[in-house]
């Protein structure tokens, strides 16, 4: 018998809904992403297609179960612990655009 592999799922959510799940530990940046290195010329630039409801690109993110070192901020905000119980999603693929929009938000 083979084991089914999750399949990944598209999705759009909404930008208050993924600010607040970072908030609440929900979505979190593992230790071996990058600092945060955007000027800040990028992040309006960011900001700007965002006002325009231009694309912004895709964030790729790893829902599991497993515990990776966490990055405790991002954009020097700190974040919260994501509780035992639950599943993390761990930013694989968009970290300098997300730590941009929760710093502006």
């Amino acid at each position: 018998m083979t084991r089914q592999r999750p399949q990944p799922k598209p999705g759009r959510p909404k930008y208050h809904d993924f600010i607040t799940d970072i908030e609440k530990g929900i979505i979190n940046t593992p230790e071996f992403q990058r600092e945060s290195a955007w000027p800040i010329e990028k992040t309006a630039a960011l900001l700007d297609s965002k006002v325009k409801s231009q694309p912004i690109g895709t964030f790729i993110l790893w829902k599991t179960n497993q515990r990776m070192g966490d990055v405790k901020d991002m954009g020097n905000l700190p974040l919260p612990v994501t509780p035992d119980d639950r599943q993390v999603e761990y930013v694989l693929g968009g970290q300098q655009r997300m730590t941009s929009l929760l710093v502006a938000y």
